[in-house]
């Protein structure tokens, strides 16, 4: 408790062009090592690269996103340094003049129930080109090089050293490659490097204002990996300290079969780097014009559609984004909403659900989710969005995470659910039937319907109130010592008058129904 661990994470998002950064070379995952490098990437003599518009774009997507100030003007320089997946010898980056600068991307760490919210800075977000990778598979005793990444688009997104513990980096990691898939700038798949992060860990005593000696971990690309990198650098850090050490810039790998860290090299700063303005690329100019269409494109953030997902009004609505964003209180909500949700029309901005903080949270956990949850109760109806959100949390994803799946595969579509949760709202099955017809309705693979399930088992509900009431007579007459018991204070053969109605509709019967008629019939 005499240490506080300080982290700043570096990440590169893969930007999701069809094209690389510089060249019309094709950025698919999966060719054949070498397939798609031309001679820009590789570096030939006398060819000249041509800045991508689309990885511009999306750069300033991502700004207007986290609330960053795009620079109207902005450098490409040449960073130098020796690599052997490194074509040209330098690679292509930005320097003193990013094309995002500042912005913060507020993040929610620790455990269900006991969550903190935090503002985590940036300090700014710049476009460069990938390196190639290094295979050393399949060779003997050599190492091969796969040109194909050279030239791919990369967003180099550095935080401020404004996180404190490994679960506040995942957080901040987490809430980060959800907001690059939302708005469509990456597609964030870790397993193929579209999501990689950089760790930089430092220790301090608990109070001191002044930094530590970082070491930068490189090239995380998991989640887990990323904690327990940064849970045992800082153990390290602390027990090299404690034993009369000290700590040496550098710059280390994380071993994950050993779960530790090891040093790579040195760490270079940025003079070593002898960073200077390319000259075979023009200053980047973004007009303010420029800036204002990318904006009115955007979709509805996630913390926005999470506001509008809580929210019981319009009132409260525009409450929680003046919180969220800081806007002035004097402004009209209808305004207000109307600015923060750039593409939702007037309509869209209405649909307000009343939903929990968690539900919330779990249906905005991607945009693809909080579509399909939307397209539901579209159908269902606002007034029954609880319900909605019941069986998307507790059965769909509960379903794709047991099969680790993701909801645009998911074996159930929007309108087949709400199907099934129209059944539960007009009374033909009860809560339980659905279950049993949902798990049906998976197993099926052919787009089967409720309603062809429900009339194919027989399963509608008995909803007759004559009928129900029919049934309990029969078992009244049958059992006049029991109601003789329930009349005379034992409350408790209520229970079993209700299994008998039950029993006898082979669990068809209306579920409330039958308590409410049961409750009139045995009081008179």
């Amino acid at each position: 408790m005499q240490w506080e661990i300080v982290v700043g994470l570096e990440v590169h998002t893969q930007l999701s062009t069809k094209s690389k950064i510089f060249s019309g070379a094709s950025t698919i995952f999966g060719a054949l090592p070498n397939a798609q490098a031309c001679l820009i990437d590789i570096g030939f003599p006398g060819v000249l690269p041509v800045l991508n518009r689309d990885a511009v774009e999306r750069a300033i997507k991502f700004g207007l996103a986290v609330g960053a100030t795009i620079n109207p003007v902005s450098i490409f320089a040449r960073k130098n340094y020796f690599y052997p997946d490194l074509p040209k010898g330098y690679q292509i980056s930005q320097y003193e003049l990013p094309v995002v600068q500042g912005g913060s991307i507020k993040i929610q760490a620790g455990h269900y129930g006991s969550e903190h919210n935090k503002n985590i800075r940036l300090t700014r977000a710049h476009l460069e080109e990938d390196a190639g990778k290094s295979l050393h598979e399949d060779f003997d005793s050599v190492t091969g090089i796969d040109f194909n990444r050279a030239g791919t688009p990369l967003l180099e997104i550095v935080s401020e050293p404004d996180m404190r513990s490994s679960s506040e980096a995942i957080a901040f990691a987490k809430t980060l490659h959800s907001l690059v898939r939302w708005i469509g700038i990456c597609d964030g798949n870790m397993q193929e490097g579209s999501f990689r992060c950089d760790a930089n860990v430092s220790i301090r005593r608990l109070g001191e204002n002044t930094l530590g000696t970082r070491r930068e971990i490189k090239n995380l690309n998991s989640f887990r990996f990323l904690q327990q990198a940064i849970d045992y650098e800082a153990q390290w850090q602390i027990d090299t300290l404690e034993s009369g050490g000290k700590i040496q810039q550098a710059t280390v790998l994380f071993d994950s079969s050993k779960r530790e860290t090891r040093v790579m090299r040195n760490k270079e700063n940025a003079q070593d780097y002898r960073y200077f303005p390319d000259p075979d690329l023009l200053p980047l100019e973004i007009s303010q014009k420029w800036i204002e269409q990318i904006n009115n494109s955007m979709p509805e953030l996630p913390m926005q559609r999470s506001c509008r997902f809580m929210a019981h009004d319009t009132t409260s609505y525009a409450d929680a984004l003046r919180e969220q964003f800081g806007t002035k209180p004097e402004t009209n909500p209808d305004i207000l909403i109307k600015q923060s949700c750039h593409m939702a029309t007037v309509n869209d901005i209405h649909k307000i659900y009343a939903l929990s903080a968690y539900d919330a949270a779990m249906l905005t956990a991607d945009i693809t989710t909080a579509d399909y949850f939307e397209e539901v109760v579209k159908i269902v109806g606002n007034t029954h969005a609880k319900l909605c959100a019941n069986w998307v949390v507790g059965e769909i994803i509960t379903r794709l995470n047991q099969e680790s799946k993701i909801i645009v595969v998911s074996l159930i579509s929007a309108q087949q659910l709400a199907g099934l949760l129209l059944r539960i709202v007009d009374g033909t099955i009860s809560g339980k039937t659905a279950k049993d017809v949902l798990n049906d309705m998976w197993n099926s693979m052919d787009g089967v319907t409720a309603d062809a399930i429900i009339e194919t088992k027989n399963l509608k509900q008995v909803s007759s109130k004559e009928e129900i009431e029919r049934i309990i007579d029969e078992i009244f007459f049958t059992n006049p010592r029991q109601v003789s018991d329930y009349r005379n204070g034992k409350v408790k053969a209520f229970n079993f008058f209700f299994g008998q109605v039950m029993k006898a509709t082979t669990g068809k019967a209306n579920p409330a129904q039958v308590k409410k008629i049961l409750a009139e019939k045995l009081i008179a």
